[in-house]
């Protein structure tokens, strides 16, 4: 809950204080700077609070990790439900920050969203991605082939470089608990849209398991 909570509002808060400055030219971080937001939160993080629960911080990946047979079903919902709590609770503070206050951002909450005619290049994009992100965390810390005390920057690094890419077509979500938070702020569309952003990681990551169980028996018969 603490680690979904610090993630959505450092990640998205990058978005909606410092993604862009409007009437400034060159002025906010950008793209850029909101992808290091989100992966330098995974990464403060990991090293805070992996050895107590292991910071996945995302559904994803803990469906990613289930269906890895690494935890049980009755642990890996209580997860997911406490991620979604952390979310919302992130997506609160930011939404108390813009409601006292001004800001410059493109976005009051730092949802996710897509347009009318680009559904299919979403959903794609979200899946893809996600199958990337959850495939390095399921390797990384795999207890006999992981990268042992690195895993949390490569973990961190891995999401930096899939928001570089997808944040045009998406913002990216690649984790239905950050997109969940902030929908539940904005409404509206990012309302009406939320589904896509709930089943695409989730399909992306079911993918990731299957994908890394095959290497993981392969690289062991072998």
């Amino acid at each position: 809950m603490i680690g979904t909570m610090v993630l959505v509002l450092m990640g998205c808060g990058s978005a909606v204080f410092a993604g862009s400055v409007t009437g400034t030219v060159g002025a906010g971080v950008g793209t850029i700077g909101v992808a290091l937001a989100f992966g330098l939160s995974v990464v403060a993080m990991a090293y805070t609070i992996g050895n107590i629960s292991g910071c996945h911080i995302n559904p994803a990946i803990t469906l990613g990790v289930y269906l890895s047979g690494r935890m049980k079903g009755k642990e890996a919902v209580m997860y997911m439900l406490f991620q979604v709590i952390g979310a919302v609770i992130g997506s609160a503070v930011l939404y108390a920050l813009v409601s006292t206050g001004n800001h410059n951002g493109p976005t009051a909450t730092g949802a996710n969203s897509f347009s009318d005619n680009a559904m299919l290049q979403a959903f794609i994009a979200e899946t893809v991605f996600t199958f990337i992100f959850v495939l390095t965390v399921l390797g990384t810390t795999s207890e006999k082939y992981g990268a042992g005390n690195l895993a949390g920057l490569a973990i961190g690094l891995t999401l930096t470089l899939v928001h570089i890419v997808c944040i045009p077509i998406t913002g990216t979500s690649v984790n239905p608990a950050r997109s969940i938070g902030p929908a539940i702020f904005e409404g509206g569309v990012a309302l009406s849209q939320l589904w896509l952003f709930i089943i695409a990681p989730f399909v992306g990551a079911a993918l990731s398991a299957w994908v890394w169980k095959t290497l993981a028996n392969d690289k062991q018969e072998a």
